[in-house]
């Protein structure tokens, strides 16, 4: 559990700096002259960059063990948040939020790892917790950009490094803790990587990932229009301040880290094929009604939406592990890596598309990407890695 609780915490850091970079959208868009198809180059940007490298890290590391890489992932962050506080272009933007893409791509395969490691057989729970520290950190964002950035200037994202060097001292002491542990017991390490093989047939395991891809792409094209352009739409609809918006999108990310957390416990306890298929498809009755409601219900029920859609993640990543045992870095790269990339390529269709057609259309039709969760249907019914 202190290595777990150490990770969620790292994992807060490490994506609270993330979530700088869209929280502090409506500061650099009058600053740069942007418009919507540039925001939202610049969440493609950082999110390809924290996607093309995830797999990459992951197998490498399935095959050769690096804990010290989420060391120099961090580094990498620290660059990129710097260069973010002093960036000079829009050229520099691009870069700086490409080296946080980066940090990102190189922290999350190897801090999976070390979470399922410490697990001690409860999965659900521990990438639970682990969860709730990136939905935690990703929520941050707005609160600092409203009390914060907003207020003191695109400069003080510098004052954010302190979080770089926190997350870096700490992630020395989970891997010399994790070292000590896992030294500790070698035989009940090796006992259960024995017994890590695949239930499902080829053909079966390559249509539920093919099915998992999409339903994870339907969670992340959705959410991401509120990470990169929600505050723009209470703005536009609502008339709201640009802090009121902002808090408004930590209320709407706060709500992801119970939503993950639960989503794992109970993934535990009913099997992740249930909460998957409850956690994207459950959702759409609230986003159909979204775009035709109120202020004081907008607030409502993106709460609503983000806590049933956040309860996905957990499941499907654990779920997708289960079916290529012994892919741990793998899965959680490719997983994570295809959750950033996906959102990125969204945000950017997007911001072209609110350019052209309004950012209330946007939202219109972004409400009916919860049922592809219809697809869930398809899934093996049974938890993989249960003894049937």
């Amino acid at each position: 559990m202190p290595v777990l609780v150490a990770l969620s915490v790292t994992h807060l850091l490490n994506d609270t700096i993330q979530s700088l970079i869209p929280a502090v959208y409506p500061v650099i868009k009058n600053a740069y002259n942007l418009d919507f198809g540039q925001i939202g180059l610049i969440t493609l940007t950082f999110q390809v960059a924290a996607s093309l490298f995830q797999p990459l890290v992951g197998y490498y590391t399935d095959r050769r063990s690096m804990p010290y890489s989420m060391v120099v992932g961090m580094t990498f962050s620290l660059v990129g948040l710097l260069g973010l506080a002093y960036a000079s272009s829009f050229g520099h933007l691009l870069v700086a939020a490409g080296c946080v893409g980066i940090g990102s791509s190189i922290f999350h395969p190897e801090a999976t790892r070390m979470a399922r490691n410490a697990s001690g057989g409860q999965q659900g729970l521990a990438q639970g917790i682990f969860q709730v520290g990136g939905q935690t950190g990703s929520a941050i964002g707005p609160l600092l950009a409203a009390y914060i950035i907003v207020p003191k200037g695109q400069t003080s994202l510098a004052w954010f490094s302190v979080l770089a060097l926190l997350a870096i001292m700490m992630m020395v002491w989970i891997v010399q803790r994790q070292a000590r542990d896992l030294a500790a017991a070698p035989a009940g390490g090796k006992a259960r990587m024995a017994v890590d093989k695949p239930r499902h047939t080829r053909a079966r395991i390559i249509g539920a990932m093919a099915i998992l891809v999409v339903l994870l792409f339907s969670k992340n094209a959705y959410t991401s229009s509120f990470a990169s352009f929600y505050t723009f739409y209470l703005i536009e609809r609502f008339g709201v301040s640009v802090q009121a918006s902002q808090l408004m999108l930590f209320v709407f990310l706060a709500s992801a880290a119970v939503g993950a957390l639960a989503g794992g416990i109970i993934g535990d306890r009913i099997g992740r094929h249930r909460v998957i298929w409850f956690s994207i498809l459950g959702a759409l009755p609230f986003a159909l009604a979204l775009p035709y409601v109120n202020l004081f219900w907008t607030g409502v029920l993106t709460v609503v939406i983000n806590l049933i859609m956040s309860s996905a993640f957990a499941s499907i990543m654990i779920y997708a592990m289960d079916l290529v045992p012994g892919r741990i870095g793998l899965i959680g790269g490719l997983f994570y890596g295809l959750s950033f990339g996906m959102g990125g390529i969204a945000a950017a269709l997007l911001g072209e598309a609110a350019d052209h057609v309004g950012i209330d259309t946007v939202y219109r039709l972004c409400s009916f990407l919860p049922a592809f969760g219809l697809l869930a249907w398809f899934l093996p019914k049974s938890e993989p890695a249960r003894p049937r």
